[in-house]
């Protein structure tokens, strides 16, 4: 089913991704391909989806988006700086330190995954398909590789008696030989062009931190499932993926200015289901955020809402998480409540 057109009265407060996706439109389509080279699979999903939903935008807020944008690149110019280090600044304020390093790594030293790199760029549903067979150590290096919330999408595809036994091989991968990634990588770059990939280093993959960013992105039926199986198996190793995970409750934890940050990227719709489950004090973390008018309306439209299913604020809930971990690793917000509070 095709997407409704997204139309933006002129004093609609424009989101990051809407900036983006109208500075891209405005461009040309030359310039706007060559941007767009340089985003990840993801980043160019939302963002393909948001150019192709945009209509109703005024010369006002074309105007403001372009004056952003020059300012933005006037403050943050950084010539003279030796490349190697441009890029790495630019690529830690971007993705946060632990994805930028590696990132660097196979940009200095030319040394790309590709086959596995490949898979990124790929619909879910192709990858559960593809590696459904395999052995669950393979299957948890791959997982491992991609992003967490695709990671969780291929999860959830793949058969429930293997879901379990995958994850706790994630929470305790410490790294990949070269030997093994190099295996793993030829066999899906032959799959894909019938090419070599090239000398690979050991890898960094897995671990507690990326099983829980996983089970932060899947259902929560799966992920409680997950959880209850792995605490009869490793009570221990559970608890430590459960300490690492940011559940919705986490956002109290948020400061204002992340708050305030989060409500611009938030779909209002979306947030009100959220709040449905939350309680009194998390609601009224949101409501001092807004101005008083749209804090109004929000309580309003929680009352006119009614009952909602379980499973409906459970899925709103992990949307506006998917949302504050993607602000978090683009440093827009901190998620450890340490930044500084509007007053």
């Amino acid at each position: 089913m095709a997407e409704s057109r997204l139309d933006l009265p002129e004093k609609h407060p424009l989101s990051g991704v809407e900036r983006a996706a109208i500075l891209l439109l405005t461009i040309g389509e030359e310039d706007a391909a060559e941007v767009m080279k340089h985003l990840g699979p993801r980043e160019v999903q939302k963002l393909g989806a948001t150019m192709a939903r945009l209509s109703g935008i005024t010369r006002q807020q074309v105007e403001e988006v372009l004056a952003q944008f020059t300012e933005l690149v006037e403050n943050q110019t950084s010539l003279g700086l030796e490349a190697e280090e441009y890029i790495r600044s630019v690529l830690v304020k971007a993705l946060g330190e632990d994805r930028a390093g590696s990132l660097v790594d196979r940009i200095m030293l030319g040394k790309g995954s590709k086959g596995i790199d490949s898979l990124r760029w790929m619909e879910p549903r192709s990858i559960a398909e593809m590696i459904r067979l395999e052995h669950p150590q393979i299957i948890a290096i791959v997982l491992s590789f991609l992003e967490s919330d695709q990671a969780a999408e291929v999860l959830a595809l793949l058969p429930e008696n293997t879901r379990t036994d995958i994850v706790l091989r994630i929470a305790t991968l410490e790294g990949v030989q070269p030997n093994a990634l190099a295996e793993l990588d030829e066999i899906l770059e032959r799959q894909f062009s019938g090419g070599n990939a090239g000398s690979l280093k050991s890898s960094n993959v897995g671990g507690v931190k990326k099983a829980a960013d996983i089970l932060n992105f899947t259902d929560t039926s799966i992920e409680s499932g997950i959880l209850d199986s792995i605490t009869d198996v490793d009570p221990e190793l559970s608890q430590s993926i459960q300490d690492l995970m940011f559940v919705f409750d986490n956002l109290l934890d948020v400061d204002d200015r992340g708050i305030q940050a989060l409500l611009r990227e938030v779909e209002s719709d979306t947030l009100v289901t959220a709040l449905k489950g939350a309680d009194d004090e998390l609601k009224e973390k949101f409501f001092k955020n807004m101005s008083r008018r749209a804090a109004e309306m929000m309580r309003d439209d929680l009352e006119a809402k009614g009952p909602v299913r379980l499973s409906d604020v459970e899925a709103a809930q992990k949307e506006v998480l998917a949302v504050a971990r993607r602000m978090a690793d683009a440093g827009e917000i901190s998620l450890g409540g340490s930044g500084e509070e509007f007053v």
